[in-house]
């Protein structure tokens, strides 16, 4: 892909973005890459609005199946996170056609509901990275230049460092996965590296997000888990005497997970690209 013009389609399954990012993505994009800027497409329904959503539940479902069925995209970048991909993830799996299977995706927090939908059904492309939304972060370019490295060239200065020494690697924000688990969307993570993180949660609330997913018996043949980021976690009353990372070793050690140490992923602009999957595939793959 590298070496011809590269096509991104946005799409918005959760809440709505404003004008002002996609804006702001293209003008850096075009900065980035000056002699061969990628098309970068925001479809209408990012800017929608339906009460907590960008457009009801039909108009958001179809508008990712207008770029995941295009054949002329290559890659479907999740506008932002938020809440709402639960409600049309049904929808879009029915709706996929050929064409959709040859698309790199990423995207993270609640688009990984979809990543999972999409990773389940055998895609090979799906990535956990950076959303348009962050260029709205406090240097938040980083972000959305290495979301675009991923989907332009592969780069792999792009990615999580760990990933290409584990054989499989999927990342998840807790609340996503935890809610996930005993669904029809539950993902076979056999043999990958988990990697979780979180945002605006407390303690105890980690705790037992933690506690729901090392339980589960599918998720407990994972080669181990890694901890991300768990940031603006909110106060707890009384103090919970433990922190993210003494409550992640606590469950992997309680379910016989192997603790495997810090990942470098999480809700700010460091947020590295993890796909799902055998990362040597996937980039031999999509790089030819």
């Amino acid at each position: 892909m590298s070496n011809e013009k590269c096509r991104i389609g946005v799409v918005a399954p959760a809440s709505r973005m404003s004008p002002e990012v996609a804006e702001r993505v293209r003008t850096l994009t075009g900065s980035l890459y000056p002699d061969r800027t990628p098309e970068i497409f925001f479809h209408p329904q990012c800017f929608a609005s339906h009460g907590h959503f960008a457009g009801d539940d039909e108009t958001r479902a179809q508008a990712f199946l207008d770029i995941a069925n295009d054949e002329s995209y290559d890659a479907v970048w999740f506008a932002r996170g938020g809440y709402g991909s639960c409600r049309v993830v049904e929808a879009i799996m029915c709706g996929l056609t050929e064409p959709s299977r040859r698309k790199t995706y990423v995207g993270y927090s609640d688009a990984g509901v979809l990543l999972a939908a999409l990773y389940r059904s055998g895609f090979e492309a799906v990535a956990h990275g950076p959303v348009a939304q962050d260029v709205l972060r406090e240097a938040g370019n980083t972000a959305i230049g290495r979301a675009l490295a991923w989907m332009v060239d592969r780069a792999p200065e792009a990615l999580e460092p760990t990933v290409w020494s584990a054989k499989k690697t999927a990342a998840f924000n807790m609340s996503i996965l935890s809610q996930l688990l005993g669904t029809p969307l539950q993902p076979d993570l056999d043999g990958h590296v988990l990697m979780l993180e979180e945002v605006g949660e407390a303690m105890y609330r980690i705790d037992r997000l933690l506690f729901h997913i090392t339980s589960n018996s599918e998720i407990r043949r994972v080669t181990g888990i890694m901890l991300g980021r768990c940031s603006h976690i909110t106060p707890n009353e009384p103090d919970f005497g433990m922190n993210e990372e003494e409550v992640a070793r606590y469950w992997c050690l309680r379910s016989g997970i192997p603790w495997l140490g810090r990942a470098d992923i999480g809700h700010d602009v460091n947020n590295k690209i993890v796909p799902f999957g055998s990362t040597v595939k996937t980039a031999q793959a999509l790089a030819t």
